[in-house]
């Protein structure tokens, strides 16, 4: 595959920004976006973990006895999460193996734990500079817990944890401290309730993410719809339930009430039909998968509808008046995501610079029709098996602009493959990155890639590990050098009600979203031209099969337009495998020019939500002012 060079981005977002400001119907004075922010000097380090073991965890491995973690290929069981209050301890998701059996002291150190990590070089007092909290918790006090152990973040007392489905719970003492023992630590399910009675297990939920005021939670759920899956997200508040008398399971734990779901059908979908034309409505407030909070907690992020054909971006939306922003804009992939805890930053996770996602998305300011039933095989395709190849990027609060795409956390290094470098290319980032309470440090984690992601079939080849062990993680510390360090005062509880969403009644099924019903309309460029959009229906009438679009001298901005077209076939043979036939010959002149062409027999690609294989006949290229962006190749 080609992969692009910074100076290629930079180019291309001088040549389209213009355009994809109109595309977004946005009139800003110029003088209200500030020029972009110079680079700042990084220092990044990698945090400490216990010791690899492969077998036995012995003490010729760990002299003190506290247990050995294993190598964990794909990143599988491991997990770096957010900064404890004082911002010199971050907490992790890691798995311990090869412990002794009991009554060997060191048998707790096993499996599925929590650690917490230290940041500054200091050491806890065993000499340790991790210590585990849920290692030894007794199994009185942990009743009903479930085993999702996945983004742990901290309450701002420092004395509890999200991980998973379940809050930890040291009770009065601080979790670094020594008095944080397993017997005084609590480990307590989270239930949702959705049955009308109360009966039952709870509803299916995930991502969870706290909110700054400790109070709130969102999280999002998934709902097979049909031969499709969508997914929405939930606003919540937590509740503490010592005696529940009804639903599973029946022990002290957790209850989110007051749920509002962030969508309602009376927010406006992103698209509506006017007699006989069609009209786009970018910025909606329709949130799918919730990624999270601003650091003051006054927005929702969330992967939102596309404003540009095939460029999922993310978007922030304000709990209490559902105004949305965006916060990338680069034809490149982006998901994991944490705004700073003064709201003036982003650290994102991102493909940008790697060139993978431009050979559909780097035709700018194209409307996202197609987007209609291709998103999943757009978002799919950046990953390869459990490859990421998300890089760690800091945007200030106005985001993507001119010259400016951000700034890339780990640059430095020597970029080999396989080197081991900070900015190694085979080491992929993984969700999602934290922001230190001060702001003047971001926690973020890698995993190398590892066949099936390379080598046997897949064309690209394997490098073996340098880490410790040969370990297949590592956990990264980025200091901003030249920032002095702010501090806040505590966020306030935000209002349990989300005036634009819809309050959750339980044992109500999602509703469906809405879609553009069968027939040819109109759309026409927001300074000149028009696209002619046939929508047709399955045989059941119950989904969108396919789109046809023929561009006819399109644009929205008056200085770059559109030719040509493009029709695109969706099937779902499972509710979580897309089959795309994809047929496509379209020309963009003016400031940039550029192409994006099927071959004759049209591109044909599957992709599964879940498992990220890309299986492709045809190809799908797109050339932006000579360069040109081919797809990947099969199983890469």
């Amino acid at each position: 595959m080609f992969f692009c060079s910074f100076g290629l981005i930079m180019r291309l977002y001088r040549l389209i920004f213009a355009s994809t400001l109109a595309g977004l119907h946005v009139r800003i004075a110029t003088a209200a976006i500030p020029d972009p922010p110079a680079p700042e000097p990084v220092n990044v380090v990698e945090l400490p973990l216990p010791p690899v073991a492969t077998g036995a965890c012995t003490l010729e491995i760990n002299p003190k006895g506290t247990g050995c973690i294993g190598q964990g290929m794909y990143g599988d069981g491991f997990q770096s999460g957010s900064f404890l209050p004082d911002g010199r301890h971050i907490v992790a998701y890691v798995t311990f193996t090869g412990a002794p059996e009991a009554p060997d002291p060191a048998s707790i150190y096993n499996g599925s734990q929590i650690i917490v990590i230290k940041t500054d070089d200091t050491l806890f007092p065993n000499g340790d500079s991790w210590k585990c909290v849920t290692c030894g918790v007794p199994a009185e006090n942990s009743l009903g817990k479930s085993d999702t152990w996945d983004y742990p973040q901290t309450f701002r007392d420092g004395k509890r944890l999200l991980v998973g489905t379940n809050i930890i719970d040291c009770g009065e003492f601080l979790l670094t401290d020594a008095e944080c023992t397993p017997e005084r630590t609590f480990i307590y399910p989270i239930r949702w309730n959705v049955t009308p009675d109360g009966s039952g297990a709870g509803g299916s939920i995930r991502e969870l993410r706290l909110h700054p005021d400790d109070v709130h939670l969102g999280f999002s759920s998934f709902v097979i719809d049909g031969a499709a899956i969508s997914q929405f997200g939930y606003f919540s508040r937590l509740q503490f339930n010592p005696s529940p008398e009804t639903g599973e399971p029946l022990v002290p734990r957790y209850d989110l009430v007051n749920v509002t779901m962030l969508y309602s059908p009376n927010n406006t979908p992103p698209w509506t039909v006017n007699g006989d034309q069609i009209e786009f409505h970018p910025l909606t407030n329709t949130v799918g998968e919730l990624r999270g909070f601003s650091g003051r907690g006054g927005e929702v992020t969330f992967i939102g509808y596309s404003i540009e054909s095939c460029n999922i971006d993310l978007y922030a939306v304000e709990l209490a008046t559902g105004v949305v922003r965006r916060l990338t804009a680069d034809p490149e992939y982006a998901d994991p995501v944490d705004i700073s805890p003064d709201d003036q930053w982003t650290a994102v996770m991102d493909t940008r610079g790697t060139g993978r996602q431009l050979f559909m998305a780097g035709m700018r300011g194209v409307p996202p029709l197609i987007d209609m039933i291709a998103t999943t095989v757009a978002s799919s395709i950046r990953n390869n098996h459990q490859r990421r190849f998300f890089e760690l990027y800091m945007i200030d609060r106005y985001g993507d602009r001119g010259e400016y795409f951000g700034q890339k956390i780990n640059a430095a290094g020597s970029g080999v493959a396989g080197s081991g470098a900070i900015n190694d290319p085979e080491w992929n980032g993984r969700a999602d990155p934290r922001w230190s309470p001060d702001g003047t440090q971001i926690a973020y984690w890698q995993d190398l890639t590892a066949s099936p992601a390379c080598g046997g079939v897949n064309p690209l080849p394997c490098y073996n590990s340098t880490e410790p062990g040969a370990r297949f993680v590592r956990f990264m510390l980025a200091t901003l050098t030249s920032r002095e360090p702010y501090s806040l005062p505590p966020v306030e509880p935000v209002s349990d009600v989300v005036p634009w969403g819809t309050p959750y009644v339980p044992g109500d099924p999602a509703p469906p979203l809405p879609r553009i019903e069968q027939g040819t309309y109109t759309l026409l460029g927001a300074a000149a031209g028009s696209a002619k959009v046939t929508i047709t229906d399955s045989t059941d009438g119950a989904s969108v099969k396919s789109i046809a679009v023929k561009y006819n001298n399109y644009t929205d901005d008056g200085v770059n337009f559109i030719n040509g077209w493009e029709n695109y076939t969706r099937s779902n043979p499972s509710p979580t495998l897309d089959v795309g036939d994809w047929y496509s010959d379209m020309v963009r002149t003016g400031e940039s020019n550029s192409t994006k062409k099927t071959s004759e027999d049209g591109f044909h690609l599957s992709v599964d939500t879940f498992m990220n294989i890309f299986e492709a006949n045809g190809t799908l290229t797109t050339t932006v002012d000579g360069n040109v962006y081919l797809q990947p190749r099969n199983d890469s």
